[in-house]
């Protein structure tokens, strides 16, 4: 599949033959699947101080019995305070937790490699369906051709005035736009803890070299920047849901094009 090549000011320059990869049939439950488990390698383990709750004098009053009140553990001591009252087990007031989470628990999935391979290559695949796109709340009514693909020009971009005007050359600062209308405050907890504003995903660059273009990513809403080698379907499909409008580079096409494997190969054959 050929698709055409743009520069930073929107004009064509040339055609580029898409690699082998963007021909993988699409699958939402293997990207869905790829994205829990590559999510849970950022998660942080939870335990819990051992004694927590159990610092405390309290015995139990079984045996004897007879006392009528319960046969839970009380706290010794008099002159008033928590004296006579129940704690040291996981029923009672400021008592320990019955199940607590351990530090030792695995929290992380493990992913096959030719598994998340074809995951990744299933979400390239989902680039180059303007359906896709568009069903996922992309505003993308002058773009004609998915993927998007640019000179490596664009890998020189590095102030973000410079990288505004590549946007409005190819049509995409309308999916930028998008995002400045969904902008609301949050109260409560989100608020309290630095959670103030959700931002959605806008367009993502694909490039060989991301150095200099993330620099100028910064200050506009949902657009991010990841060089090829580090791709992953955490960037392709936000959510666990296929697809993200994607601008990729000529170098980053090369790059792309080296990812190869045998059943690969016979699932484009066979499609």
């Amino acid at each position: 599949m050929k698709v055409p090549v743009f520069t930073t000011t929107g004009s064509k320059d040339g055609e580029l033959e898409l690699p082998l990869v963007f021909s993988t049939p699409i699958r939402n439950e293997l990207i869905h699947k790829a994205y829990v488990h590559l999510e849970s390698h950022s998660f942080q383990r939870q335990g819990r101080y051992p004694n927590a709750g159990m610092d405390v004098v309290a015995e139990s009053n079984s045996p004897p019995t007879g006392h009528h009140q319960a046969r839970v553990a009380r706290m010794a001591g008099g002159g008033g305070g928590r004296q006579g009252q129940a704690g040291g087990v996981a029923m009672t007031r400021k008592g320990r937790q019955a199940h607590p989470p351990t530090s030792e628990r695995i929290i992380h999935k493990m992913l096959n490699k030719k598994e998340n391979r074809l995951a990744l290559c299933s979400a390239l695949a989902a680039t180059t369906s303007s359906a896709l796109v568009k069903l996922r709340g992309h505003k993308v009514d002058k773009i004609e051709s998915f993927p998007v693909v640019v000179s490596d020009q664009i890998e020189s971009v590095i102030k973000s005035k410079d990288l505004v005007k590549v946007l409005d050359a190819l049509h995409l600062s309308q999916d930028v736009d998008r995002l400045r209308s969904r902008l609301k405050g949050r109260s409560g907890k989100p608020l309290l803890r630095g959670r103030k504003t959700k931002v959605g995903k806008s367009v993502l660059f694909v490039v060989k070299d991301s150095k200099n273009l993330s620099k100028a990513s910064h200050s506009l809403l949902g657009v991010d920047v990841v060089s090829a080698k580090s791709l992953s379907v955490l960037d392709l499909a936000p959510g666990a849901v296929p697809v993200r409008l994607t601008v990729f580079s000529k170098g980053a096409i090369e790059e792309i094009s080296k990812i190869k494997s045998p059943h690969l190969e016979i699932l484009v054959a066979n499609k």
